[in-house]
């Protein structure tokens, strides 16, 4: 059965192709950086991350400053989805919301089971995300094997999966607050809710105020990423009141705009930045280390527990729909996917273990092992899952 036509389909679709070529990217830029730091060119690699310019380094520069810019287009994206796109009614968000809070908690739980005192406790979160760009990097390798639904349905759940990352590094991430730069930066975010509120429609203003507020919020003790997503909620979706969402919007421009940078230099710069682990002289307690096992397993086994689970939950209760033109085979592999924590997986370990290298490596060992069985498995699965749906015969 031909899938029906949409007359107009949502931006969510009209950006899936992009986003899975810079995930093929990204995939060659995280094995560019094991290549490297596992060969006679990482004490240079080292030195280049540690390497300072201006008052921060190489590292805090990828980390702090571009992936700001990264947060900036996931804002923008949650912002667009959730007043129109697939995010934008109950119907729509339901199934990749109860898959998403399913797909943070059953990681997270994973995690704890292996490591329940501190410092290595701080890690929870680390398993509890799902990198879009290698997810459907994967799936663009099967083609029209995968309905249209089921690309639709894993983009939405990163999205949210993305945004209860955010919430989290908010919460349960940030260092010391600097009361008076905070406050600033508050100031700064009513003058861009002001701009929006009386129709300025001009980028150019909110980034130079997007610039002040990274600044005071880096200095303000909060992680200075978040500043991109505060950012672009304020920026207008509209390009006056009586035309709720056009595509020569503020918002929709800027997006346009940042997807390629971001997807194709932004990202793979921070995976060839962060995914260099030196597996050369490294204990072999590390590779079944209680942190190692807790991320790994937790992208693994967690995640496929949780969107799995919670989605037929969902289902059966009838608070949601099956994706069209899917079968359960199918929604098993994409739940797989999502065992791709790559980029957010690795951001949320740096601040989690700030300061000992250890851990950090361990949480890197189990992201790369985590995320590539997942993945493997996820392909395979969605290989060899027919071409099915609910309520028709297994072929």
């Amino acid at each position: 059965m031909a899938q029906p036509a949409h007359s107009r389909p949502s931006a969510l679709r009209r950006f899936l192709d992009g986003q899975s070529s810079a995930g093929l990217v990204l995939m060659a830029a995280a094995a560019l950086a094991l290549v490297v730091a596992n060969s006679p060119l990482a004490p240079a690699y080292v030195a280049t991350l540690s390497a300072y310019v201006g008052p921060l380094s190489v590292g805090h520069w990828i980390n702090d400053g571009l992936m700001a810019v990264f947060f900036l287009l996931v804002g923008l994206e949650i912002k667009r989805e959730a007043l129109d796109g697939q995010l934008s009614t109950w119907s729509r968000r339901a199934l990749p919301g109860f898959a998403a809070l399913g797909g943070m908690v059953m990681p997270a739980l994973i995690f704890l089971a292996f490591n329940r005192s501190a410092p290595a406790a701080g890690g929870w979160a680390i398993p509890a995300a799902t990198d879009i760009a290698f997810a459907l990097g994967v799936l663009s390798l099967l083609g029209s094997r995968v309905p249209a639904s089921l690309r639709v349905f894993l983009a939405a759940l990163a999205i949210i999966d993305d945004l209860g990352a955010v919430v989290i590094i908010a919460l349960f991430y940030t260092a010391q607050i600097s009361l008076p730069d905070l406050a600033g930066a508050a100031a700064v975010v009513a003058a861009l809710v002001a701009m929006n509120r009386l129709g300025v429609r001009r980028l150019a203003p909110y980034l130079l105020l997007g610039l002040l507020l990274w600044l005071l919020v880096l200095r303000s003790g909060v992680h200075a990423t978040l500043a991109g997503v505060i950012l672009a909620f304020t920026i207008p979706l509209a390009t006056s009141p009586g035309r709720p969402d056009d595509t020569s919007s503020p918002l929709h421009r800027l997006e346009h705009a940042l997807h390629l940078p971001v997807g194709f230099l932004v990202v793979p710069i921070f995976g060839l930045a962060n995914a260099g682990v030196p597996f050369l002289g490294l204990p072999a307690e590390a590779f079944a280390a209680p942190v190692t096992l807790g991320v790994g397993l937790g992208l693994l086994v967690g995640k496929l527990a949780g969107v799995l689970g919670a989605s037929l939950l969902a289902i059966r209760l009838g608070l949601a729909d099956f994706p069209a033109y899917a079968g359960r085979l199918q929604l098993a592999g994409t739940a797989l996917l999502c065992g791709i924590g790559f980029t957010m997986s690795l951001f949320i370990t740096l601040l989690a273990f700030p300061a000992d290298p250890l851990l950090q490596t361990e949480a890197k060992i189990g992201i790369l092992g985590g995320s590539l069985v997942a993945g493997l498995l996820g392909y395979l699965v969605l290989r060899v899952a027919p071409q099915d749906w609910p309520g028709t015969p297994s072929r």
